[in-house]
């Protein structure tokens, strides 16, 4: 059996191997990379929050222009929604009084359809308002400090 050879443990390593192997760094530790000014990090912090405040502005912008275009078709296709239903509503309204006229008389059937369609607002302004409470709760920023005020 051969033993050893006690010089190639001594030998460099071969050229074009990296100085640093497994931790072990022959010529000592690398040198630190210098430090950074605190001015230079406070200025990239600055600049970067900047940043963040201006892409936060123009999205806020964007929201409010796309808000704007929705709510002024909303409200024109509801408005015109809400004259259909007018007309629609006054052909059901004079259509009932026709019908009930020869029965009850024109009096009484303009009363029947008046009390009814007074009903019928009274019932939905009912549905409205209770729903128009949700919508505020769900706009709300704080709710547990608003809610512990109504109570």
């Amino acid at each position: 059996m051969t033993s050893p050879d006690p010089t190639a443990a001594s030998d460099p390593a071969p050229p074009g191997y990296d100085r640093v192997s497994h931790g072990f760094a022959p010529e000592g530790r690398a040198e630190a990379p210098p430090p950074v000014p605190l001015d230079a990090i406070v200025r990239d912090v600055v600049e970067n929050v900047s940043a963040a405040a201006k892409a936060e502005m123009a999205l806020i912008e964007a929201r409010g222009s796309l808000a704007w275009h929705a709510i002024k078709w909303t409200s024109a296709w509801g408005f015109i929604a809400a004259c259909a239903l007018l007309v629609a509503m006054l052909a059901v309204a004079f259509g009932a009084i026709m019908v009930l006229a020869p029965h009850v008389g024109p009096l009484a059937a303009t009363l029947i359809v008046f009390a009814a369609l007074i009903a019928l607002a009274a019932f939905t302004g009912w549905r409205a308002a209770h729903h128009w409470r949700d919508v505020r709760t769900a706009l709300r920023r704080d709710l547990v400090h608003e809610v512990a005020e109504e109570e």
